[in-house]
């Protein structure tokens, strides 16, 4: 299929259009024969592009939109108009082809969305522009998201956004210093996060696969070259590496303790030997100096 098929019944409740090369849905692409009761709308895999102005001319019932598994590239500022009763909108893996994220927020600014499937986008940050007021739902897994920074969770407190519940799993979390935000704040409002309990450390190494909910804010550390503070594995291997140079310490002061005789006649023999070594030089020096060793070696 490259365009909606015409001849569709007029009482339809769902429709999955899947696996064509529809490209662009233009304007008023289903008002040939208005759906009005049509209430769940797939339209995944279908190389979809391009969104135009009323696009969704037609189906006044719409609640469910899925586009996930597109390469969108352009949405129009009105793609979404004509569709007032749409509660969730489906972008999942739709959003990697082009930066998007300001052609959607101008799109959906009218919406009253109440879930939003954002997962598998390779996602860094929490796309605050595309959290519409009264929103309930939102699904960010499987995205590059390491952590929610500070300012993120200020967003989320917001009165309009204080009924937002997240899905967050299968994202590479970075359990360094700076997830300690995170971590506090999933502590106190566990419950808008699904997944909290199965959410794990994707690094670092020594923490990978840590359930995040287990940690300790004190043993999520950065090191003094990534330019946060010294951190406590650093200090603990300071501390054993000082603690196995004191102990080569007194290993040596206990050899040389149980071999003191030993030791104490090898210094003895040293000294004799060096004694006799400076006598013969001493000898040789005052043999030297006799005038009259001298006078006999010049004679002839």
């Amino acid at each position: 299929l490259e365009e909606p098929p015409r001849e569709l019944p007029a009482a339809v409740h769902n429709l999955s259009i899947a696996g064509s090369n529809l490209s662009i849905l233009p304007r008023a692409a289903f008002a040939a024969r208005p759906l009005r009761d049509l209430r769940l709308l797939r339209l995944s895999h279908d190389n979809i592009h391009t969104i135009e102005d009323m696009a969704l001319q037609g189906l006044p019932a719409l609640r469910t939109l899925d586009l996930s598994h597109n390469p969108l590239l352009s949405v129009a500022a009105g793609a979404f108009a004509g569709v007032p009763l749409l509660r969730t909108l489906q972008l999942n893996q739709a959003l990697l082809a082009a930066p998007l994220e300001e052609q959607l927020a101008l799109a959906m600014q009218n919406l009253t969305l109440r879930r939003l499937e954002l997962a598998g986008n390779a996602l860094q940050a929490l796309p605050a522009s595309l959290l519409p007021p009264g929103l309930e739902e939102l699904d960010l897994r499987n995205n590059s998201l390491q952590r929610l920074a500070a300012a993120e969770l200020r967003s989320l407190e917001a009165p309009e956004l204080r009924g937002l519940r997240l899905n967050l799993g299968s994202n590479p979390l970075s359990c360094d210093c700076a997830l300690r935000p995170f971590l506090a704040w999933l502590r106190s409002a566990g419950s808008r996060v699904l997944d909290a309990r199965s959410l794990r450390c994707a690094g670092p190494p020594a923490l990978r696969g840590a359930a995040l909910l287990r940690l300790r804010p004190e043993g999520l550390v950065c090191s003094a070259s990534e330019g946060g503070e010294p951190g406590q594995l650093e200090t603990a291997s300071y501390v054993f590496f000082g603690i196995v140079l004191a102990l080569i310490g007194i290993v040596f002061l206990m050899v040389l303790y149980l071999n003191r005789r030993g030791i104490k006649r090898w210094l003895h023999n040293l000294r004799e030997a060096c004694r006799d070594q400076m006598e013969g030089y001493h000898y040789r020096y005052e043999q030297d100096a006799d005038p009259r060793c001298a006078s006999a070696v010049g004679t002839p």
